[in-house]
């Protein structure tokens, strides 16, 4: 059936902009795939995997967190955290245990939620994903910016910049990749990704909103759902360690390195997130 249009409204009247899809022919009791998305993207991100997974028998869900998309930021960033927005989420839904789905700041959300609600949570898969906590004071690395993506990241973080130069820095340094040419990913990928993030610079919310205050970086090895970490060889090369280092510390199965994608696979080649998602499942 088509992607359906829903809001779930929250214990504060915040209303959460959610897409739902229940592949055709999903009896009710269909597995559940939630997806997170990134801190550079909204909900909108995966509709490319979700189109991907709409024959696989799934119910398949996306949402936007407050201050992203068709989501309000919250007032106060200190009155809500984004793991109870999502457990609302799956709440309303009727959603018992799902695979969450999460890529980059949506990774760290999944994380946390699989430490604080582990019985909703049947597997994860994240991508790109940060942790929250993460810290390179504990790695035998430190987090140290090369030569393509510091002049990058100050041109995204310049408030006082134009907005098109900002969102073109934005888009070179996480669709594009660092030390990739700018505009390797054109077309309708290129166009979302500057239609959502005009979105999050108009919004501007909070940094730090919506934390739940979890460590989970020092916490991964108390997970006990199933992990599968990935993310693209085309990423900030700073950020790589990192994420070698979350899978080694989860310390279950090997991480999938994609060839050939940046930050956003799910936007550049949902076939292949589509893919990883039914690996998960499996």
């Amino acid at each position: 059936m088509d992607a359906e249009q829903l809001t779930v409204t929250t214990d504060d009247g915040t209303r959460i902009a959610v897409t739902r899809r229940n592949s055709a022919g999903a009896p009710s009791s269909a597995r559940a795939v939630v997806f997170l998305h990134a801190g550079v993207a909204d909900r909108r991100a995966w509709t490319g995997v979700m189109d991907a997974l709409r024959d696989d028998g799934l119910d398949l869900v996306a949402y936007d967190r407050r201050g992203y998309g068709d989501t309000a930021a919250a007032a106060d960033p200190a009155s809500f955290t984004h793991v109870s927005d999502l457990v609302a989420v799956l709440d309303e839904l009727g959603l018992d245990r799902v695979l969450l789905v999460g890529n980059s700041m949506g990774g760290a959300l999944a994380l946390d939620t699989a430490l604080l609600h582990p019985g909703r949570v049947g597997a994860a898969l994240v991508i790109g994903s940060a942790v929250s906590g993460m810290t390179d004071d504990d790695t035998p690395f430190d987090w140290q910016l090369d030569p393509a993506t510091a002049p990058l990241l100050q041109r995204a973080e310049d408030a006082a910049a134009p907005v098109d130069d900002r969102i073109a820095a934005l888009a070179h340094l996480w669709l594009d990749g660092p030390a990739a040419p700018e505009g390797r990913v054109a077309g309708a990928p290129r166009e979302l990704f500057v239609s959502m993030n005009r979105r999050i610079l108009e919004v501007a919310a909070a940094d730090g909103a919506g934390d739940a205050g979890v460590d989970a970086w020092t916490r991964l090895g108390e997970i006990t759902v199933p992990v599968l970490c990935s993310w693209g060889d085309l990423d900030v090369p700073a950020d790589v360690p990192f994420y070698v280092e979350t899978a080694r510390r989860l310390g279950q199965e090997p991480a999938r390195v994609l060839a050939g994608v940046a930050h956003l696979p799910g936007l550049e080649k949902p076939g292949v997130v589509a893919q990883l998602v039914r690996d998960q499942l499996g």
